[in-house]
């Protein structure tokens, strides 16, 4: 999306934003070394990493693209969140996929602000003896 928009201050804010949820998953998964639900001697199931990724790309498409493009970014981070608790195996349960999505969704809104194309707008007119002219600047 931001290739396409050519929003590069919005390659960077996706940079922070997944670089931050990468680094707050695996280091919670090294402070809280919780077993995997499905029995293997793995201890490295809270949060998940698969949900919390697809929750940030989600929410990062949301909040600097709308609505519009978030809905179904958002219902695909919902099926991979379910996937891993509900998968043959069951990686994952609830509280896992749940801190995962609050990661991810937590680490945009930090760093993520709406996209705007044009942050300017003057606009002039005019009416009977009235003379108007705006000036408008979006942050």
């Amino acid at each position: 999306m931001t290739l396409i928009h050519k929003d590069y201050q919005g390659t960077k804010k996706l940079a922070f934003s997944y670089g931050t949820t990468l680094a707050i998953t695996y280091s919670l998964k090294y402070l809280t070394d919780k077993q995997r639900p499905e029995g293997r001697n793995h201890f490295d199931s809270f949060p998940s990493g698969h949900t919390s990724s697809a929750f940030s790309g989600a929410s990062f498409i949301q909040r600097r693209y709308g609505w519009k493009y978030g809905t179904p970014a958002y219902i695909l981070a919902t099926l991979v969140a379910i996937s891993r608790t509900e998968a043959p195996d069951g990686y994952h349960d609830g509280w896992d996929v749940l801190a995962g999505a609050a990661i991810g969704i937590g680490s945009t809104y930090i760093f993520t602000k709406p996209y705007f194309k044009e942050h300017m707008d003057v606009r002039f007119s005019t009416g009977k003896n009235t003379y108007v002219l705006s000036f408008t600047y979006r942050f």
